[in-house]
């Protein structure tokens, strides 16, 4: 079961979602900047790459090349990682028709990631869910409609991470063998790594800003944040956490977080109704519909965004007991659970306050 895309309601779906994404970040811009005494004008741009509005905001620095550095970064790894966009990485994977392709040394360590929460949840995620998401289309520019039942069994019969293959290739800067080329077993299979790209991103932007010397700043992916730091007067960063199906900007939570991230998904982003009933983009392997458990939304806090997003996407497609189960196991991670009936699940550690 894998939250691949963001959307808004069946009309007008990708002005609503773009305008949708800006107030968020107008919200969240809003709420980081609150506070901040020793740079009171930080530098900040936007941009819309993955089918997403994001947002870098920097508060000890003025050299606006730092954000060119970032945007540069956010258009390699679409390059790479992106189903959609023709020529990059996953594309030619998904294109092959079952050859072996090589690809950058990148997009084999955060597939073979992928396939690791695949097997860690015993295939609730998927990234080889692609047949099936593509069917049902909550990309920005798509029209979701629910797909004949017979394409979805036809398109769920190719998915299993166990058709993903790895082998090695020389290294473009060492020339020793490393692992660099993915085959497809089955022809008709296709990968998608929207469940975990943005936190690879974000965890990339933050190597790169430490690199230059930066150490406050605030990444925005969607439902990813990233925080480098702390604000400049030394208070933590605010970020709100969305009320499930309420108006977009309306915060059920905030937290206060210094030096990691947060990551929410959620069924309330991308859906849309057919003859009065409810679908979203949480895709269940097992069915190919929507997956069906009590969960709205799952917020996860750790170091890492990588491991965020995962782990977000993971525990909302097991469900609440499960999803919850499955996090005994992770360490220095705080989550926050929301119901379809707004009751929230909290760790001892998710230091929050409650509106």
């Amino acid at each position: 079961m894998n939250v691949y895309h963001k959307t808004g309601q069946k009309q007008n779906r990708s002005k609503t979602w773009i305008i949708t994404a800006l107030t968020m970040i107008l919200v969240l811009t809003f709420a980081i900047l609150t506070g901040c005494a020793k740079n009171s004008e930080p530098i900040s741009r936007t941009g819309f790459y993955f089918d997403t509005v994001i947002q870098i905001t920097l508060y000890d620095t003025v050299d606006e090349t730092i954000l060119d550095g970032c945007f540069a970064l956010a258009e390699k790894y679409e390059n790479l990682f992106s189903a959609t966009k023709e020529g990059s990485d996953v594309w030619k994977i998904n294109h092959a028709g079952g050859e072996t392709v090589t690809v950058s040394e990148e997009t084999v360590t955060l597939l073979t990631t992928a396939t690791d929460y695949a097997n860690a949840t015993e295939g609730a995620i998927d990234p080889t869910i692609r047949p099936v998401s593509e069917l049902w289309d909550f990309g920005s520019d798509g029209d979701p409609r629910v797909p004949e039942d017979a394409a979805i069994k036809t398109a769920l019969s190719h998915v299993s991470y166990d058709h993903i293959r790895f082998g090695t290739a020389p290294s473009d800067e060492t020339g020793e063998p490393v692992l660099r080329t993915v085959t497809l077993t089955d022809p008709e299979a296709a990968v998608d790594l929207g469940f975990i790209a943005k936190g690879y991103i974000a965890d990339k932007m933050k190597e790169y800003l430490l690199s230059q010397g930066v150490t406050s700043a605030c990444i925005s992916l969607g439902g990813n944040v990233l925080a480098i730091g702390e604000k400049p007067d030394g208070a933590p960063f605010r970020i709100g956490i969305q009320e499930p199906f309420a108006e977009d900007g309306t915060t059920i939570d905030t937290v206060e977080i210094r030096d990691t991230s947060v990551v929410t998904s959620g069924i309330y982003e991308r859906c849309f109704y057919e003859d009065g009933v409810f679908y979203h983009h949480v895709l269940d392997t097992s069915t190919g519909y929507p997956v069906d458990n009590e969960l709205a939304s799952v917020t996860i806090i750790c170091d890492s965004s990588t491991r965020a997003d995962a782990l977000s996407t993971s525990c909302l497609c097991l469900g609440l007991d499960k999803g919850r189960k499955f996090l005994e196991a992770e360490k220095d991670v705080a989550y926050l659970f929301i119901t379809k009936d707004g009751t929230q699940y909290a760790s001892e550690n998710f230091l929050h306050e409650p509106h």
